[in-house]
């Protein structure tokens, strides 16, 4: 009877929806809390919420940058739904005197070494020649590191580029850049929220060994049609949303294009005029209630890049994907999500005319099925699992020769074809009010199957050909496999504070090939075989953290350890091209990283942003380079520094600013030369024994409001930015050069930037 007693007073309830801005779309990253109490949560990217609390009457609060408080109260007698749509103004409940005294996701969740960042505080961010950059402004947040200006991708605590898993709509993007990495392939105005992990990476995602970034796409308003879009100096973007059909079948398209090109083409100068460069990409999201428990949406993503030098030389590269999502809720315990996903990263380049024209092409293709399911058990568990599976096809590359004239032959390179599958469950366990642990499994497996060519190595050294032979169409070639545990867990340290430790195993199945330091559009992924193992790394942390002054104020410290294995480096002077025995230039070691990453940011009031630090030190050995001692490799930056402020002056104004300071990067340089037959051939020692001065910059931006007009629906803004405002000349390379005169030979140093102002029209109906 006294159990049955117990049992009944600690009976609780579950309080679920979705969060909803004004035009119907899902609202991402809501906090939803009860007052007065540690009960608290966000919604996911879908906007969906959940809450378990005991039975009782409560005040149920909602919050979310840019939109006033939803208040309301609730009486949890039963499981309840209750969608919520916020609105620009704040509810007024005039029967209740209410205390915000919710805790904020940081403090309560599992989660740690994650960050996110909604798409108005990045719009007020400095970005170079006044385009919005998701991806560049990741390189502002704490272990995360750009790969330079001019430079594509980013480095996240001592790992590779080719190492994280960026997904749109779930679709992989393999190559996340325009314009050689001044841009991303991110639309700010076509997306709905960004969260990228750094470590307690969940179960659901594998692949990769760093990070994940999850980036997904605005749903369109079910409510009426609505535009936004921008003119800049560069580039011009325009969106469209709106109700196919009102409340049911909602659309979205985006579209941005730069237009280099066209001022090129009025150049005085006859060869500028038939340069041609310039990017574009296009988004599209049609989404469809067929009923309270089911949506079906598609999403798709074209980009494309395109280079010319007259009829010297030519170049494009682009991603695209489809995504078609199903979602259905059994109940209000249990819903699942069907993915059927396709993308493809292709490139080309070439020689349009002449005795020395070619087309050179590579891609690397999937299709994708999986499945994801969330049961709410009760208060204590929440679980999750799911499965799936995805079909690789590598394009290696493609030589054609063009022209009757030609002095080149056709080359072929084999196609690669493999299967990834995984499979995961993972459980959120309430220990107590302070302890919560997520803990979880993964079991990925990948094939390598024909047809293909199989080659066995040997002597040695390792490099001497024993055999090869043609593998049949389907025949498995190698297969590997491996269980990738997770944990994370919070301990709350009391209602301000907390404490977080996490772990994961990650396997990378999958590699990009290059010789390069850092990454370019024709950088070829390529697939684990007989001579290629799968990356692994290993990977803890731990960390504090805490609240402030009602939650303005967030702090936190984080430290982290990583080990990787099978890490992939190339012997000096590799020859990748063209090349199918690509594994005999390719030497294997091991890596580690470590490293402290501190936070301050500052949430509320009309001065917001935060300072991050970053402490870290990078390192890899591989027998074969360096003697077969520890080397750092070019991304091993000690120190990383950034400070972002938002300052709201008025109605009218804001400004912003940004400053950047990392240590410099590591280079390979040659230490004198000698000569082969009267051929100069340079000396190196060391791998990356040299490092460039460090990069500092400093970035400000003011966005100016026209007032809008009465019974006018269109709302402006006016963006001013300036770039590296001091002119700093940071280094992007450094260049040899042979005195003709003295034949000796100095090095100079290449920057791309110098101060760079651009100003930009942005509106909105």
């Amino acid at each position: 009877m006294i159990a049955t007693l117990s049992g009944l007073q600690a009976q609780n309830f579950e309080l679920s929806g979705i969060v909803k801005d004004p035009s119907g779309e899902p609202l991402a990253f809501a906090i939803v809390g009860l007052d007065s109490t540690s009960y608290q949560t966000s919604s996911d990217l879908d906007g969906k919420y959940t809450l378990t609390a005991p039975k009782g009457k409560y005040i149920l609060r909602i919050s979310s940058m840019g939109y006033g408080d939803y208040v309301q109260e609730v009486n949890l007698n039963k499981d309840m739904r209750l969608d919520i749509g916020m609105k620009e103004q704040a509810i007024m409940m005039e029967a209740f005197e209410i205390e915000a005294v919710a805790e904020d996701k940081n403090v309560e969740s599992t989660e740690m070494s994650v960050e996110e960042l909604d798409i108005e505080t990045i719009k007020k961010i400095p970005a170079v020649m006044g385009e919005v950059d998701i991806v560049k402004t990741l390189t502002l947040l704490p272990g995360i590191q750009s790969a330079g200006e001019g430079v594509g991708g980013f480095f996240v605590r001592g790992g590779n580029y080719d190492q994280n898993l960026i997904l749109f709509d779930e679709a992989p993007i393999y190559n996340g850049s325009h314009f050689f990495g001044f841009f991303s392939v991110f639309n700010p105005e076509a997306v709905q929220g960004m969260k990228i992990y750094k470590g307690g990476i969940p179960a659901a995602y594998g692949g990769r060994l760093s990070s994940l970034l999850d980036v997904s796409m605005r749903e369109g308003s079910y409510d009426k049609l609505h535009g936004s879009g921008g003119i800049g100096l560069i580039s011009s973007r325009l969106t469209l949303e709106g109700p196919i059909v009102k409340d049911k079948l909602s659309f979205l398209v985006s579209g941005r294009r730069t237009y280099a090109d066209v001022f090129l083409k009025l150049s005085p100068n006859e060869d500028l005029r038939e340069n041609v460069s310039y990017f574009y990409d296009l988004n599209g999201k049609l989404n469809w209630k067929i009923g309270k428990k089911d949506m079906l949406s598609y999403s798709g993503y074209y980009g494309r890049d395109v280079f010319k030098v007259a009829n010297v030389f030519q170049m494009n590269w682009g991603n695209a994907t489809s995504t078609l999502d199903w979602k259905h809720d059994f109940s209000e315990k249990l819903y699942s999500d069907v993915y059927f996903i396709f993308n493809q990263y292709d490139y080309g380049l070439g020689v349009p005319e002449g005795l020395q024209a070619f087309e050179w092409s590579s891609s690397i293709r999937d299709f994708t099925l999986k499945t994801d399911w969330t049961l709410l058990a009760n208060d204590i568990h929440t679980f999750k699992f799911g499965i799936s599976g995805t079909h690789h096809t590598f394009k290696n590359g493609e030589f054609i020769p063009k022209g009757s004239q030609t002095i080149f032959n056709p080359i072929r390179m084999e196609k690669d074809y493999a299967y990834e599958y995984g499979i995961y469950a993972q459980d959120e366990f309430k220990v107590t009010d302070n302890l919560l642990v997520n803990y979880g499994l993964r079991y990925s497996l990948f094939n390598l199957v024909g047809p293909g060519t199989i080659y066995e190595y040997g002597g040695e050294d390792g490099t001497e050909l024993i055999s090869s032979r043609k593998a049949s169409n389907g025949e498995s070639i190698k297969t590997y496999s491996g269980l990738e545990p997770r944990l994370s867990a919070r301990y709350k340290l009391n209602a301000k504070s907390s404490v977080k430790l996490s772990y994961n195993r990650m396997n990378q199945y999958i590699h990009l090939l290059s010789n390069s330091s850092v990454s370019s559009p024709f950088d070829r992924w390529i697939s684990s075989s007989e001579n290629i193992k799968p990356q692994i790394s290993d990977q803890i942390a731990g960390g504090y953290f805490r609240n402030f002054k009602d939650n303005t104020y967030e702090a936190s410290v984080e430290l982290f350890y990583k080990h990787m294995q099978n890490q992939i480096d190339y012997k000096d002077n590799a020859d990748l091209f063209l090349n199918e025995q690509y594994a005999l230039e390719m030497l294997v070691g091991k890596g580690w990283s470590y490293g402290s990453e501190f936070m301050v940011r500052k949430n509320k009031g009309k001065l917001t942003g935060w300072l991050s630090y970053t402490l870290s030190k990078t390192q890899r050995q591989v027998e074969g380079i360096n003697n077969g001692e520890p080397y750092s490799p070019t991304y091993d930056r000690r120190h990383d520094i950034s400070i972002v402020g938002m300052y709201e002056i008025n109605e009218r104004w804001d400004i912003g600013l940004t400053w950047v300071y990392t240590s410099g990067k590591w280079a390979t340089f040659p230490v004198g030369e000698y000569y082969v037959e009267d051929i100069p051939v340079q000396r190196v020692t060391e791998r990356n024994g040299f490092k460039l001065r460090d990069y500092h910059r400093l970035d400000l931006s003011a966005n100016y409001y026209f007032k809008q007009k009465e019974g006018k629906k269109v709302e402006s803004s006016l963006n001013f930015s300036i770039y590296n405002v001091y002119w700093r000349k940071n280094p992007f390379s450094i260049d040899f050069r042979t005195d003709e005169n003295t034949g000796q030979t100095d090095a100079y140093m290449i920057y791309l930037f110098g101060i760079v102002p651009s100003i930009t029209w942005n509106f909105q109906f």
